[in-house]
């Protein structure tokens, strides 16, 4: 069965909307025209997600999100998503949004990111952030 879940690392945090959002994002998913599997979000502090960036990714910086795909079958969705929630608070004072638009846009941003879309060049940037602005649009509850 097709499934969209939710957990925690290391801190404690409660999703609003949660059978909402898990709509939301299959949704989203089968817009694209893929199929999904299973999907994870597991929300996480800066240090855990910094110590997944340095083991798995070489990196030393702290981030909002890293995407891992774990489909072994072209058009399938299957795959874990770490969020940081020091980040999206953090981002969501920086931008001047509110934290549950700021924690939507990266849920979604890692669903497109395993839809195959990317964000390292300028173009990519701008698709992906269109992308999200479409979908955050289509969401129904807030």
């Amino acid at each position: 069965m097709p499934s969209v879940n939710f957990f925690e690392e290391d801190i404690r945090f409660n999703l609003k909307n949660k059978n909402k959002v898990k709509q939301w994002v299959k949704t989203t998913i089968t817009t694209e025209g893929y199929k999904l599997q299973d999907l994870n979000y597991i929300f996480c502090s800066d240090q855990y997600l910094l110590q997944i960036n340095r083991q798995y990714l070489n990196h030393d910086t702290y981030t909002d999100i890293v995407t891992f795909d774990n489909s072994a079958t072209k058009g399938l969705i299957e795959g874990d998503i770490f969020i940081s929630i020091d980040r999206i608070r953090e981002n969501a004072a920086k931008f001047q949004t509110g934290e549950t638009d700021e924690l939507h846009r990266v849920i979604i941003h890692g669903a497109l990111h395993l839809l195959g879309y990317k964000d390292k060049t300028p173009g990519d940037k701008k698709l992906m952030t269109e992308k999200e602005d479409h979908y955050l649009g289509e969401r129904d509850f807030v």
